[in-house]
């Protein structure tokens, strides 16, 4: 019997101790049922806390082959899965992440804004706002509001175009810059914390 298994990176369990396959990983059987595979226990959670562990693909293939001795298992997804253990189910403040959302938004519009103004400053923007207006009208005027306005304008949508998300309005259905961030952030987080953990296991197999 072959088997195909495609383990994620990143599974939640929250209040029940039993780890199933359905939970990290699709499962494929050809011609058969998957039912009876997928409901295999492969973790039990060790303690009453919170906490992450990390499971091999390895440890799954164990307990297949425990269950299944002539199956022939085929790993086709991720090699170290993570499983985050919560007690209870966390539930969202509303209030909490507004305000996390609106102290965010206040700091990257004042680090933003600090940014283009020292941009502006260095290379002398102003200055060759006036020398344009000069160029064209021949007039000395210190802040031309015909190319000043525009370039505001410009800049404003610009940006917009750039982030390719206002509100719920998307120009196209591709991720804009910030998910695109995000999503690398997450997989550095994943592995950084599965590097932590295989460093944690390999001392203590030393240490017995």
């Amino acid at each position: 019997m072959d088997i195909y298994i495609k383990p994620i990176e990143k599974a939640q369990v929250i209040e029940r101790k039993l780890v199933y396959l359905k939970d990290i990983a699709e499962v494929f059987i050809g011609g058969q049922t998957k039912g009876e595979i997928e409901s295999l226990v492969v973790f039990q959670i060790p303690k009453d806390r919170d906490a992450t562990y990390l499971l091999s693909v390895l440890d799954i293939i164990r307990v297949i082959n425990h269950h299944y001795p002539d199956a022939t298992v085929s790993n086709v997804g991720e090699m170290d899965i993570l499983v985050e253990y919560h007690q209870k189910e966390k539930k969202e403040n509303k209030g909490i992440e507004f305000l996390k959302v609106f102290v965010i938004c206040i700091v990257l519009f004042a680090g933003a804004s600090t940014t283009i103004m020292c941009f502006h400053t260095d290379t002398q923007i102003p200055l060759i706002f006036q020398n344009y207006y000069y160029m064209f009208f021949g007039e000395n005027v210190d802040m031309p509001l015909i190319l000043s306005i525009p370039y505001s304008v410009g800049l404003a949508v610009g940006v917009l175009v750039f982030f390719n998300h206002f509100s719920k309005f998307k120009i196209t259905d591709d991720p804009t810059p910030i998910e695109i961030e995000m999503t690398t952030y997450e997989k550095e987080t994943i592995a950084s914390v599965v590097d932590k953990l295989n460093k944690k296991s390999d001392k203590g197999k030393k240490g017995k």
